[in-house]
């Protein structure tokens, strides 16, 4: 609901995300039908992943049990989604810090975003801060700001974005609140960081345009807060950043 997409157009979304990462998947209308309804706990590592990828948001966070094994899905050949446990795990982000001296792999975690724009209207710049869950699969990474996480209320930023050694390319988007100084507007732009050697900060400038025809750009930086992406983590940094 929240995605304004049918249980069908949800399906599709789920099969698109499984060819692009290479791990094709049968998802249909019944499978998320019986995600929804709870009648399959666990979902299969590459429905895991591809439910990520989708809604950028951790498997934790969409109603799964994720306590015990991930399951394996039984194909009968008919296209059923029996569900039985299995060994195999979630592509999960590191657990816990990285130390200082190695680079991460996996660049999974809630992070802080914070980008500086100028204000024509009010003559002065101004700095938007985001906390953020950032997941990662192959050389995507999609980012989104959680509910209450944002230092403008009702402001949600999501990003999607594509790795390539230590340069991130991609896309923004943010929708500003009805009651704030934008009036929900819808701005959107590109993005091009790079990651320090640590693999704790991404630093970079963002582009996008203005409201009289010209073209904008400014410093944005995402700093590591924790490599967990559990609900606890999440539950801990859903709120105004400092």
């Amino acid at each position: 609901m929240g995605m304004l997409m049918s249980q069908e157009d949800f399906a599709h979304a789920i099969r698109d995300a499984g060819e692009r990462a290479g791990q094709p998947n049968g998802a249909n209308k019944r499978l998320v039908q019986r995600w929804e309804s709870g009648s399959i706990t666990v979902p299969r590592g590459n429905y895991a992943r591809a439910l990520e990828v989708v809604t950028g948001l951790p498997i934790d966070s969409l109603g799964f049990n994720t306590a015990g094994p991930v399951a394996r899905v039984a194909n009968d050949g008919q296209g059923g989604h029996d569900v039985t446990p299995s060994p195999e795990g979630v592509a999960a982000p590191n657990p816990g810090p990285t130390p200082a001296t190695s680079p991460r792999a996996n660049y999974s975690g809630v992070w802080l975003s914070r980008y500086e724009y100028y204000s024509s209207g009010r003559d002065s710049s101004f700095i938007g801060q985001h906390y953020v869950v950032v997941l990662q699969h192959g050389n995507r990474i999609t980012v989104r700001s959680l509910p209450n996480g944002s230092s403008n209320p009702n402001s949600p930023l999501t990003m999607d974005l594509t790795i390539d050694g230590s340069v991130i390319t991609g896309t923004w988007v943010e929708q500003t609140a009805e009651d704030g100084y934008y009036r929900g507007a819808r701005y959107h732009g590109a993005i091009q960081m790079l990651v320090e050697p640590t693999g704790r900060r991404m630093a970079g400038k963002w582009v996008g345009f203005g409201k009289d025809m010209d073209i904008n750009s400014g410093p944005w930086e995402l700093s590591l807060q924790d490599s967990s992406t559990n609900q606890a983590t999440v539950a801990k940094y859903n709120r105004v950043p400092e």
